[in-house]
């Protein structure tokens, strides 16, 4: 028959068989309002009975013991106690007979103990309700009986010495060329670590001859120099010189003004030219400039 309408039709096998898929969508669309309540009903019921399940697993899981309370019935069914006697007590000094008096196990009593042993404490009548081998009714039970001997603060406070006094440095005025670190550490804003380096520095220098070298010093800014400047003094006479026409390479090594090449040149050019007569002869040694010169000046003689 499906041959007969193929031909009647003139449709081809797969023209047909897309024209049956077509219409079977079209039935679908068609009736899916009809079926729409019905998936939907089915679902609420699926949602209902997921809620059921919950609320059943909640209400077992509450029922369920904890592990703590798992202990503590093991530990207060584990015997029996009888002829319970109230009495009061203080939870830090009774043994084991004075807490089976009190209505505890033997394994409740020492667990009390083991816990005092490593260092525990009750400082009010609120800490014995921590014990886990002691349940609520049994804490109620004791707890108009507690009486904590005081004992002071509940923590020791470490006692430390009094630290000095802090003493305001007075004005001072110090040589810092003949100062040792004592005598700069008067000086207000400098402390010990400054005097060490203003020191240090000096020797490599052979002496301050002007206050703004202070500034060359380590860690010693503008602020600090403004702050200083006023409390020291150079005294002339003080500053110790080098012979430039005598002097070694070892001699001259360590100092700040100098670098080892400069060094080697003015050597050589004495060397080769003769001893220099005065500043100016500096000069002519072409890796020194003017600076080099007018730094390194007040530390010779010739």
């Amino acid at each position: 028959m499906k041959n007969q309408l193929n031909n009647y039709f003139g449709f081809t096998k797969r023209e047909y068989n897309a024209m049956l898929a077509l219409m079977a969508i079209l039935l679908l669309v068609s009736a899916f309002p009809y079926l729409r309540p019905l998936l939907v009903k089915n679902q609420a019921q699926t949602d209902q009975a997921m809620q059921k399940a919950l609320q059943e697993l909640v209400i077992v899981n509450q029922q369920k013991p904890t592990y703590y309370a798992n202990i503590r019935n093991d530990i207060e069914d584990s015997e029996t106690v009888k002829n319970t006697t109230f009495f009061t007590f203080d939870p830090n000094k009774i043994g084991v007979t004075d807490w089976q008096k009190l209505g505890l196990s033997v394994k409740q009593a020492q667990s009390i103990i083991n816990y005092r042993n490593k260092g525990g404490k009750f400082y009010k009548p609120e800490d014995l309700q921590k014990m886990y081998t002691i349940s609520p009714q049994k804490y109620q039970a004791l707890l108009p009986y507690i009486q904590i001997e005081a004992t002071g603060a509940k923590y020791h406070k470490t006692e430390y010495p009094e630290k000095p006094a802090y003493v305001k440095k007075t004005a001072v005025i110090v040589d810092i060329n003949t100062a040792d670190t004592v005598a700069l550490d008067e000086i207000k804003g400098v402390g010990a670590a400054f005097a060490r380096r203003i020191v240090k520095y000096r020797e490599r220098l052979g002496g301050f001859y002007k206050k703004e070298q202070l500034l060359e010093v380590y860690g010693l800014d503008s602020i600090k120099y403004a702050e200083i400047k006023t409390q020291v003094k150079i005294e002339p006479g003080n500053i110790k010189k080098i012979n430039i026409n005598t002097a070694t390479f070892d001699d001259l090594k360590t100092h700040p003004y100098l670098k080892f090449k400069q060094i080697n040149a003015i050597i050589q050019y004495r060397k080769q030219h003769g001893n220099f007569n005065n500043v100016d002869d500096l000069k002519k040694v072409a890796i020194l400039s003017p600076e080099n010169i007018q730094n390194i000046a007040p530390y010779l003689t010739f």
